[in-house]
């Protein structure tokens, strides 16, 4: 205030015209927050959601006996330009089957990458529901399922990505014999569709 005191009474302003400076004051400050509004915000800084579907083929250890199987992952990222994002996954072991011991899950959740040039690293955390069959097709069941992982994507190009490795633990919690746990390792491609 002093400030302006000094200013009205050196400019020889009328008394109560105090708000003449304070509103130039302001003018210049809004001013300048409207131009910088206006500034180039880089692609990793925007927003904006980029989606990108994928398969990769997946090795996995089951607790159930002990078993190796194998089978196919297909999945869909919806993430912005910020990082995180949303994963669908659906996972099907078939092969390598032993006894007709097969499983399924579907799994959704949460993503977050971080970007090192062409490389993605990320980690996720979905939940779900896995459907598994029982040795010689006795019965089936189906369970919820809570996965935790993560991996690295490289960038080929624009649109293509090579997903070197991802990583998945599972948990079936609810498992008709005591908790179940899964270890999977995959490999594959990931393509920008938008």
């Amino acid at each position: 205030m002093r400030i302006f005191r000094s200013f009205r009474q050196g400019a020889g302003l009328p008394r109560g015209a105090g708000w003449v400076p304070a509103l130039a004051a302001l003018a210049v400050c809004l001013g300048g927050t409207c131009a910088a509004r206006a500034q180039v915000v880089s692609d990793a800084e925007r927003g904006g959601l980029i989606v990108t579907v994928g398969a990769m083929g997946t090795g996995e250890t089951l607790q159930y006996g002990n078993r190796h199987m194998l089978g196919i992952t297909g999945f869909v990222d919806a993430e912005t330009h910020r990082s995180f994002g949303l994963e669908a996954e659906a996972r099907m072991l078939e092969w390598h089957q032993t006894t007709d011991v097969h499983l399924e899950t579907y799994s959704i959740g949460g993503r977050y990458h971080l970007n090192f040039g062409r490389y993605e690293p990320y980690a996720k955390g979905l939940v779900g529901l896995g459907y598994f069959n029982f040795p010689y097709n006795l019965a089936t069941g189906s369970y919820m399922v809570v996965t935790a992982g993560g991996g690295v994507d490289i960038r080929l190009n624009r649109r293509i990505y090579f997903r070197a490795a991802d990583f998945e633990y599972q948990d079936w919690p609810q498992f008709s014999y005591g908790a179940m746990s899964t270890a999977s390792v995959s490999s594959g491609i990931r393509v920008r569709v938008f």
